[in-house]
Formats: structure tokens, sequence, C-alpha cells
């Protein structure tokens, strides 16, 4: 490699204008969550008991393993970040891996708890749920709505994190150009911490 390419392959790039750009694009997806969490605020003042009563129906323990779950996807794809920014390329494809197999056990375990709501027929429109108060038909439509919400928000995380997988394989995301795993991490951070407050309003609410 001649001089002047040598020069051009280790020229600082700057990016700042893509982590701006991902920061900007992170806020408006809280700004998807602003509504329907300002609702679960007022139905919840309103109908207090319901909601009490309706989120006792829900599992905490799964509701807990998936926190579990998801803390230790964080910082699995932190990790891997940091492996890339030291060279390590192996490492880095093993993290993001183990990351997106978490997501992928949070999905699985999201499943069957919807699907035993579901079998009890405790959702929107369900005729055991319309005989219920008031409060719990507006929580149990809230709770799938919202965590349904959520779950679309980690399967595009996940989408997004194997095709980094795939740039890291190809070296088109390298330990001198990392950005694309930075943002991509950045996303599977904000989903989270939608979650981290889901967790609470939903599972906790006593």
């Amino acid at each position: 490699m001649n001089e002047t390419a040598e020069i051009a392959a280790n020229k600082h790039k700057d990016y700042t204008g893509a982590k701006i750009g991902m920061w900007l694009f992170l806020f408006t997806e809280l700004f998807l969550f602003f509504g329907p969490f300002l609702l679960y605020s007022i139905f919840r003042y309103r109908y207090s008991t319901d909601f009490i009563n309706a989120g006792s129906e829900l599992s905490l323990f799964v509701g807990s393993i998936n926190t579990v779950v998801l803390l230790t996807s964080s910082l699995s794809v932190a990790l891997s970040i940091s492996a890339l920014q030291k060279g390590n390329k192996k490492l880095t494809l093993l993290l993001l891996g183990v990351t997106i197999v978490l997501g992928a056990v949070f999905l699985v375990n999201k499943y069957f708890e919807w699907d035993a709501k579901i079998v009890h027929g405790l959702y929107p429109g369900a005729e055991a749920l319309l005989s219920r108060p008031k409060g719990e038909i507006l929580f149990f439509g809230l709770y799938f709505f919202m965590t349904g919400l959520h779950a679309l928000h980690v399967i595009a995380g996940m989408s997004v994190l194997a095709v980094i997988t795939f740039f890291v394989m190809r070296d088109k995301v390298t330990q001198s150009d990392y950005v694309k795993i930075e943002n991509g991490g950045l996303y599977w951070h904000l989903v989270d911490v939608i979650w981290i407050y889901l967790f609470p309003l939903f599972y906790l609410i006593r």
C-alpha cells in the first residue's frame, strides 16, 4: 500500500451526523410510546382498583424473567461494541449472536404469555373480557397494544443486529469503522429502556 492510500485508509471519519441522526430517531420512537403511556396514566388514575385486579392476573415471574433477559442482552450488545473497538472480531460476532438469541427468548416467553391470556379470553374484543369492569377491559387493551408494539421493536432490533452481524463478517463494520454497530446498540438499548417502563406499569402494579 502506498503512502497516500495508507493515509486515506487511516483517515479519521466524522460520524457526528450519523450519531445525531440516530439520537433524533430514538426520540421519535419514544414519542411513539408517549401517547399510550399518557393514556395508561389517565386510566390508571380513574380505574385504580380495576387496574390492580387486572395486573394481578399477569405472571410476575415471566415478566421478571423477560426483564433479566433484556438487561442481559443490553450488556451483551454493549460488550460486542467494546470487543470490536479492541479488534476482536470473533468475540464481537459471538456477543451479537447472544444478543439476537436473547431477543428471541424474550419473544418466545411473550408469545406463551399472550397465548395464556387469549386462552382465558383476556384479549380485546373477547366476550369474557367484555363482561368485566371497564377498567380491566382498558388494562388488557393497553397491555396487548403496548407490549405488542414493544415486541415489534424487539423484532426490528433483532433484524438490525442481524444485518450488522453480516456487515462485521464481511468487514464492512470494523475496528476503525464501527458507527453502525454503535447505532444498532443504541436502538437495542431503547428497546430495553421501554421495557423497563412497561414492566412496573403492568406487572408490579399493586
